[in-house]
């Protein structure tokens, strides 16, 4: 097989706390991929800054944290746009992707249950179903990591790394992981078969 039919959707997103609904997504950044054998493409990007959900509140934890990362901050709160339009017009792009569309983020667990929680608020679809794709978890267990709680982005062989920066920002996150974890999928799982 020299082809995978899913299409891989690397998402990063970036907020005011670590629930969502008590707190707001405030930035999605998605980057649509095909894999090879013989390499990955590109087909299209999806990037948004959402108004903070009503009601909810900044997690202090989470504020100090942006205190850090300034440039980022300013970034993800340029020219917010309604949660509701902003899902709705995710929704359609993702509808537009070809094949099965497969969430991918690093780790998942955070990012999936934003983006999750919003499209079924705000949309009522569930596109990606419930499942997603860990490239940390996927990174870890390719590498027979011996601690996956310790491991880290910094122990992934330059071979698999992505020349793209990482610079807190969803869309840029996304690329960068996103072409990780394909050239992650390209050697190890595309080869065996």
């Amino acid at each position: 097989m020299n082809e995978c039919n899913d299409t891989f959707v690397s998402t990063d997103i970036e907020a005011d706390g670590r629930i969502p609904g008590i707190n707001s997504m405030l930035s999605l950044g998605s980057v649509a991929f095909t894999v090879t054998k013989g390499g990955y493409r590109q087909l299209d990007t999806f990037e948004e800054n959402l108004v903070e959900y009503p009601g909810a509140v900044r997690n202090p934890v989470t504020m100090n944290w942006w205190k850090r990362h300034p440039e980022a901050w300013r970034t993800i709160r340029e020219n917010p746009k309604p949660a509701e339009d902003v899902m709705k017009r995710y929704l359609a792009w993702i509808r537009k992707l070809p094949g099965k569309v497969a969430f991918v983020g690093y780790p998942a667990s955070y990012d999936f249950m934003f983006v999750f929680w919003y499209l079924v608020r705000f949309t009522g679809e569930e596109p990606f179903g419930h499942a997603a794709l860990c490239g940390r978890t996927y990174a870890a267990a390719q590498l027979h990591a011996k601690s996956w709680v310790d491991f880290s982005r910094d122990m992934i062989p330059e071979k698999y790394r992505s020349d793209k920066p990482h610079d807190h920002t969803p869309l840029n996150d996304a690329i960068q992981q996103g072409e990780e974890f394909a050239k992650f999928y390209i050697e190890n799982t595309m080869s065996a078969q």
